[in-house]
């Protein structure tokens, strides 16, 4: 186990690494672990990329462009459950609730991303309003988020 310190103060970055013997117990650890509740805060556990390499990631542009924002969410909602929803109504990318970076709790939102504009307008008609455990979603167009410079 390494735990990660910010070297000026001396105080815990929130992350590190463990290694494990095998694949097999780290996808283990992964599934038992990730989410985990610690003192109110949700592990967030995963495997590491190579010291030095960069995770490739797909193109943002597509990504965004059939993007929903889901607001007033149940507390208890996970991405699984959005992805669940969402499919009914066409092809689900990738489906992410939004939770609290200090609390790790569900910060009542979060975007869907659908595989293309007919299956997101499918998916707005029919959701918003919708009630998911007594609650009246919110299901819009996510606004487009400002491309970060170098």
């Amino acid at each position: 186990l390494q735990v990660i310190y910010n070297r000026e103060s001396g105080q815990s970055r929130g992350f590190g690494f463990v290694t494990m013997s095998t694949i097999e117990e780290a996808d283990k650890a992964i599934e038992t672990f990730n989410r985990y509740d610690i003192s109110g805060r949700l592990l967030n556990v995963n495997r590491a990329a190579q010291r030095g390499s960069r995770v490739e990631r797909p193109p943002r542009q597509f990504a965004s462009s059939f993007r929903a924002y889901v607001g007033n969410l149940p507390w208890q909602a996970e991405d699984s459950r959005l992805v669940q929803l969402f499919s009914e109504h066409g092809e689900v990318v990738n489906a992410t609730v939004v939770y609290d970076r200090e609390t790790g709790r569900s910060r009542g939102f979060g975007f869907v991303t659908m595989a293309s504009k007919e299956d997101l307008d499918s998916a707005i008609s029919a959701l918003d309003g919708q009630e998911m455990d007594g609650r009246p979603l919110r299901v819009n167009v996510a606004a487009e988020r400002p491309q970060r410079g170098f």
